[in-house]
């Protein structure tokens, strides 16, 4: 199973793609930095996080606090 949920774009070169993968058997939510090949082909790097569907509501509930303190600082 892979299915991408979306994208970022960092820069011309570089952006992060959000997917739900399989890896040695177990699904995660891969947050990857991938980079523009010399093919024009997007490659991954080594720099990312895998989240396993068991954190998924307390990796949430973090991403909600940040949003919470980066909207009353004024930031976003």
């Amino acid at each position: 199973m892979e299915k991408i949920i979306g994208e970022i774009e960092r820069s011309e070169t570089e952006k992060v793609i959000v997917q739900v993968k399989e890896f040695k058997g177990r699904t995660y939510v891969d947050f990857r930095i991938h980079y523009l090949a010399d093919e024009d082909e997007w490659r991954p790097t080594q720099k990312g996080i895998t989240v396993a569907p068991a954190l998924w509501e307390e990796f949430k509930k973090h991403v909600e606090e940040t949003n919470t303190f980066l909207t009353t600082e004024g930031l976003i």
